[in-house]
């Protein structure tokens, strides 16, 4: 386990202690000896952690304390080395760019130890089919998801018949064949899912969604008892 590493499990452990722990009870959770506990209890407190206590009493941090930015655990470091890939194989151009990016800034910015990490990470993305819709289709709904403004579509169902929709979009599923528009239909009033590559034409309106999107998604979840994220 590399320091860095260590004493992040550390900081995570006493943030589930509301009450002054003893040391040895904190050494046992982490795995470290009780004399290695002593030691990076200094050194967080030397990096500005406020934690009180001392040995024989017990432990304790205090409330509000927030972790310096890109602290990461190994197993978070592979989260997002995963998820930066899949992004940047699976999704559209400008996405698979900015997730590119995210993985450079983070790792000119992380502790070398954990930097080594996404250099030599094994985690790898197979092949998959290429997906039909548009980056800029793909843009273009993203951004009406972030401004929550009203879209208008020409939509082509499974038996190539057309229809105009005036949906409220909230969310963008990525599958592994095909993106999907998660959104509340004016014309059959209520949730429906929009594959992006039967969208012929998108048009974004000046018209904010009547609910926030939020709240709206939250009902989506609840009505298609879907876990929120």
């Amino acid at each position: 386990m590399s320091r860095s590493q260590r004493l992040l499990d550390l900081i995570q452990v006493l943030r589930r202690h509301r009450r002054a722990v003893a040391g040895a009870v904190l050494a046992q959770e982490v795995g470290i000896s009780l004399r290695t506990l002593y030691r990076d209890i200094g050194t967080l407190r030397a990096q500005g952690a406020p934690i009180d206590g001392e040995a024989g009493v017990g432990y304790v941090l205090r409330p509000g304390f927030m972790l310096p930015p890109l602290m990461f655990a190994e197993e978070e470091i592979e989260a997002l080395v995963l998820g930066s890939r899949w992004v940047s194989e699976r999704a559209d151009g400008l996405l698979g760019n900015a997730a590119r990016n995210v993985l450079a800034k983070i790792g000119a910015v992380l502790p070398d130890d954990l930097k080594d990490s996404i250099a030599a990470s094994g985690m790898i993305i197979g092949p998959g089919e290429p997906i039909a819709a548009g980056d800029a289709e793909l843009a273009t709904i993203r951004q009406a998801i972030r401004t929550e403004r009203k879209v208008q579509i020409r939509y082509a169902d499974e038996r190539g018949a057309t229809t105009t929709r005036l949906i409220w979009p909230l969310a963008l599923a990525f599958f592994d064949r095909v993106r999907v528009v998660v959104a509340w239909c004016e014309l059959r009033d209520g949730y429906r899912h929009f594959r992006t590559d039967r969208i012929a034409t998108i048009d974004v309106t000046a018209d904010r969604l009547p609910r926030r999107r939020a709240a709206l998604l939250r009902e989506w979840h609840r009505l298609n008892e879907v876990p929120e994220q």
